[in-house]
């Protein structure tokens, strides 16, 4: 059987620090700090150096997104998931930049209007926040409702998308002591 390498760097962004996951140079993980359901940090593999493949091209394409040049993700994927929930994570993906669906819309979409609940569940199981956009997910009445993340980075996501102010204040500003592309020790500032 195959030994599968697992690598792991973290990149800053206007949300906190992103930790991102590889399995044999293909991105599975993006998790923020304090995220409901990341997984503990011994499963992230060793230290990953982030020029290197995927953690460069995923960094830029953040990079990009953060800055608002980018609205789809092309970086490749691995999605570790039950068939169901790899079947969610490809309709959030759907979900137009800056648009919502409520968890209803996303089990209509499944042929399966009474699985909303477990819409739900496989949405906070989402391991590549932001680039699988779980954030763009809502109740049925448009209010936010759970997310890894905390909702206020959901409110931050959502307001960026539809061109308020999003992250800005926890991200761009306030940042000292940040030269180039050099953050903190461990991570690779975007900003």
């Amino acid at each position: 059987m195959k030994q599968h390498t697992k690598r792991h760097t973290v990149i800053d962004s206007p949300y906190g620090p992103l930790t991102l996951v590889a399995t044999d140079g293909v991105l599975c993980g993006l998790y923020m700090t304090d995220q409901r359901h990341r997984p503990p940090e011994e499963n992230f593999g060793g230290p990953g150096d982030p020029d290197d493949t995927p953690f460069a091209e995923v960094a830029e394409e953040l990079r990009a997104y953060f800055a608002g040049e980018l609205r789809d993700f092309s970086v490749q994927l691995h999605l570790h998931g039950t068939p169901f929930q790899r079947s969610v994570w490809a309709e959030l993906r759907r979900i137009p930049y800056g648009e919502t669906r409520s968890y209803g819309q996303l089990a209509d979409t499944l042929g399966n209007p009474n699985a909303s609940r477990a819409v739900g569940l496989a949405n906070g199981r989402n391991p590549l926040g932001i680039i699988v956009p779980c954030h763009r997910v809502v109740g049925a009445d448009g209010s936010l409702t759970g997310y890894g993340g905390g909702l206020e980075r959901k409110r931050q996501l959502l307001d960026f998308e539809r061109g308020g102010q999003g992250g800005q204040g926890e991200g761009r500003e306030g940042r000292e002591g940040r030269e180039g592309r050099e953050g903190r020790e461990g991570h690779l500032a975007l900003f």
